[in-house]
């Protein structure tokens, strides 16, 4: 996909063929931009709003310190008469614990403020991997967290103050979610003395990327440091191996040889007494592995894929109000990041499968579906022009479809 194609992930890399074809997966990258290159997305500004007049509450914000999170009755309390929740953020507390040299970490912005949410839809789009995203605050002279490693790859967006970065080879290359630091520790600590990979200091405007497995400990220097993390859990060849052996296991289970009981009396410390049923699995995995169906795989993939990340917001009562007054010159389009997949159906008809269910579109409406799922914003009138669906026709499919949330106002 050319870098045009892809422009939150231009954004941060420059060149986004270059950087999928010689960077992704594989080494750091740093690069460095005007200071102001993530202002719009997030600010300290943000961040004092957020905790002071939002209502912000746990998981969504955390403090840590010489690597240690505190406990959250240090940060949080009730919000008083009318939102008597005990675990709100207290502004008060978090300004006493930041003085003391506490980090703020606020968790899930990409479910939490509008730039970050829209960015970060789009860079899910160009990567076709799931983004998730933090922001990271810490006061002159402190460090959040000491060495270690994360097991999703990482893009680091400075946007206020500075941070001195220190970056080791990866002790364990390319780990998984259920591969984290403990299994390691002995290695990152000794591997952390060393000399490191990267010694840099990151300034606003500074993209910082680095693959799953690289070691990594940073130092707020003069002032606050304020960076995004965003955190990439990548598909992998591992997870499509677990979608294989979970599409085999549900084969095995029609399976009536592998749904009879064991003897009775089995001995499992007896391993050669297991022999003869280990031969018949082995022979049935074999089997379902030979007659595997990749377009299963693939669907439970995509599936897996779209449940990954939300679609664009709709606003529920805009939509509404679209539907209702909806006429044959109202200007609609596709809603954002849906991953709309079609299915045709034998009678005509379009089954459309996406982040927001699944519904049926009847086949005298189903022409009307290819300019919005091509990415026009049209009204009836163009629908009922450009395919020969009668206007009445074309004004229902409109209807159907912002009723399903699958279209918007434009």
């Amino acid at each position: 996909m050319p870098s045009s194609q892809r422009p939150a992930l231009s954004r941060l890399v420059g060149d986004a063929t270059a950087f999928a074809d010689s960077v992704w997966g594989r080494e750091p990258l740093l690069r460095s931009d005007d200071p102001q290159s993530y202002a719009d997305l997030f600010s300290l500004d943000a961040v004092d709003e957020l905790v002071s007049a939002r209502g912000l509450r746990t998981p969504f914000l955390r403090l840590v310190k010489d690597g240690k999170e505190l406990p959250e009755r240090a940060y949080t309390g009730s919000g008083g008469i009318g939102a008597a929740i005990a675990d709100q953020a207290r502004d008060d507390l978090i300004h006493d614990e930041v003085g003391r040299g506490a980090t703020v970490v606020l968790q899930g912005l990409h479910r939490l403020w509008e730039p970050v949410a829209t960015f970060s839809a789009q860079l899910a789009a160009d990567l076709g991997h799931p983004v998730q995203v933090n922001a990271y605050i810490t006061p002159p002279q402190s460090q959040g967290f000491g060495a270690h490693y994360d097991v999703h790859d990482v893009f680091v967006l400075q946007f206020a103050g500075e941070k001195h970065w220190h970056i080791h080879d990866p002790v364990f290359p390319l780990p998984l979610r259920s591969q984290p630091n403990h299994l390691h520790s002995a290695a990152i600590t000794e591997a952390a003395q060393g000399e490191p990979t990267l010694d840099v200091v990151l300034r606003p405007g500074d993209c910082l990327y680095l693959p799953r497995g690289y070691l990594h400990s940073a130092t707020a220097l003069g002032g606050v440091s304020g960076h995004l993390t965003i955190g990439l859990p990548a598909w992998t060849r591992h997870s499509v191996a677990e979608k294989v052996l979970a599409v085999v296991a549900e084969r095995l289970a029609t399976d009536e040889r592998l749904r009879e009981s064991l003897p009775l009396g089995v001995d499992f410390t007896d391993s050669g007494a297991l022999t003869g049923e280990v031969d018949v699995v082995r022979e049935a995995v074999t089997a379902a592995l030979r007659d595997l169906d990749t377009d299963e795989v693939a669907a439970g993939l995509a599936q897996e894929h779209a449940d990954g990340q939300r679609p664009a917001p709709v606003r529920p009562f805009a939509q509404l109000a679209a539907s209702r007054d909806l006429d044959e010159s109202t200007r609609v389009r596709l809603r954002g990041h849906l991953a709309l997949r079609p299915a045709h159906l034998d009678d005509g008809g379009v089954r459309l499968i996406g982040r927001n269910g699944r519904f049926t579109v009847p086949a005298a409406e189903a022409p009307g579906l290819d300019p919005l799922l091509a990415g026009e914003t049209v009204t009836p009138t163009d629908l009922a022009a450009a395919t020969g669906l009668e206007p009445r026709t074309a004004t229902r499919l409109v209807r159907r479809l912002l009723d399903a949330g699958a279209v918007v106002p434009a």
